[in-house]
């Protein structure tokens, strides 16, 4: 793929279009393609999260705890590890044949110190998944305890 084609795949994953043009042209251009086989894991639980995975091509099982997702081309798998140093919750396999992009936390947090302003956006998203998240607890919370 041409790093066109890695912006405009960037550019549907919800986080990353908060970013803006120019910065996603630089996480796409530090980033690097991984190939997975059917089977293969692309990280386990308790691994080090350096890193978050935008899926290009195939699909990849997401498990934690008994749950589990299907993550297909334009998720993104292990956000969290952009922001914070972590041990991973989840393991994920692939499904199939395919391809990821590996945006390693170190150049993702280097893009948002030089686009102060797409940090700012990304900062007002998460405080409002956060909020909103809360707000489902505690609805649940309600329901639980009636």
């Amino acid at each position: 793929m041409s790093i066109d084609d890695d912006v405009a795949l960037l550019e549907r994953v919800p986080t990353m279009r908060l970013l803006g043009e120019s910065s996603l042209r630089m996480l796409a251009i530090g980033s690097e393609q991984r190939d997975f086989n059917a089977g293969e894991v692309l990280f386990k639980t308790g691994d080090t999260a350096d890193a978050g995975y935008v899926v290009q091509r195939g699909t990849f099982r997401v498990e934690e705890g008994g749950a589990e997702i299907i993550a297909g081309p334009g998720a993104l798998i292990g956000e969290l590890a952009l922001i914070v140093a972590m041990k991973r919750p989840s393991t994920a396999t692939a499904l199939e044949r395919g391809s990821v992009i590996r945006v390693a936390r170190s150049l993702f947090q280097r893009v948002l110190e030089s686009d102060p302003a797409a940090a700012l956006r990304l900062r007002d998203e998460l405080a409002l998944r956060t909020s909103q998240l809360a707000s489902d607890i505690l609805m649940a919370s309600g329901k639980l305890s009636t």
